[in-house]
């Protein structure tokens, strides 16, 4: 099908794009990489009058030093962040996460706050800000504010971003040093996750130190698995005591029941896939009981 007639704006500021949205009002929105937006314009499902495009404004693009933790622009694509030094070095569970995204060529059109800004519960990058505790610059007609990822996630598809505002970077405590790995659960290669783990664990004399741990659709929002981080503090590098540690990753979550499994085969996944996230990122080798 073809989209519906709109008025196309492309901006080359913040503030420039800003009072174009002021300008459209209820009518406008914002295009970042077109890779959800796109497609339901296509449908018919969304008819906006104005598209206010931000492509063409450089300060929201790139990775760059920020002390203690990396800036990620908006608008930087995901196979920039899933190959940038600085994201390797100081939050490789980013990285990882960034390269589970779909397939190469959304990878290269899609951004990374676009896909943030979409709050899909099924999308990889959701729980791992999450579980690194990120926060989100953003600009509005009210000025700039910094909401932090445990706020940012209302509910499904739905942010704390207001109609007039636009996020414009993200901020990422570094995590230097730590193990991480993004495990995600699929029946057909480029799906959207079924179940998602993002971990991260800091590692002190073969135990586990801390953990950082987020779920990818377990509910209408990314989950923090705060009680297995807490149970993971002190663990041994063990599968076994791992398995332990994590076997409750799925309680008390709310996920979904489709055609790919009910709640509860979710439920039980996210215990399996945490355990295989803690394991992999800790550098325990897994073993075929483990795996299966």
């Amino acid at each position: 099908m073809i989209p519906s007639a709109f008025d196309y704006q492309a901006p080359t500021s913040v503030d420039d794009a800003l009072a174009a949205l002021a300008a459209a009002g209820d009518e406008g929105k914002i295009l970042a990489g077109g890779q959800s937006l796109l497609p339901v314009m296509r449908l018919r499902l969304a008819a906006p009058e104005v598209i206010v495009d931000l492509g063409r404004i450089t300060e929201l693009q790139g990775v760059r030093d920020d002390g203690d933790a990396i800036i990620i622009g908006a608008m930087t694509p995901h196979h920039v962040v899933a190959n940038d030094p600085l994201v390797a070095e100081h939050a490789a569970l980013l990285a990882k996460a960034t390269q589970t995204v779909a397939d190469p060529q959304v990878r290269h059109r899609g951004t990374f706050g676009g896909a943030l800004a979409h709050a899909d519960p099924a999308g990889d990058l959701l729980a791992p800000t999450l579980a690194l505790d990120a926060e989100f610059e953003i600009a509005g007609s009210g000025g700039r504010r910094t909401v932090p990822a445990s706020e940012f996630f209302v509910d499904l598809f739905t942010t704390a971003l207001g109609d007039d505002e636009i996020l414009t970077s993200v901020r990422v405590p570094k995590t230097t040093g730590w193990g991480s790995h993004y495990q995600k659960f699929t029946r057909v290669a480029q799906q959207w996750s079924i179940v998602g783990v993002a971990a991260a664990v800091r590692v002190e004399s073969d135990s586990i130190a801390e953990a950082r741990i987020g779920l990818t659709n377990m509910g209408s929002t990314p989950v923090r698995a705060s009680s297995v981080e807490q149970a993971l503090a002190g663990c041994a590098l063990d599968e076994s005591a791992i398995a332990a540690a994590t076997a409750s990753a799925g309680e008390g979550t709310n996920p979904p029941s489709d055609t790919n499994g009910d709640a509860d085969y979710r439920r039980h996944l996210a215990g399996v896939l945490t355990a295989r996230a803690v394991s992999t990122a800790g550098g325990v080798v897994i073993s075929a009981a483990g795996a299966a």
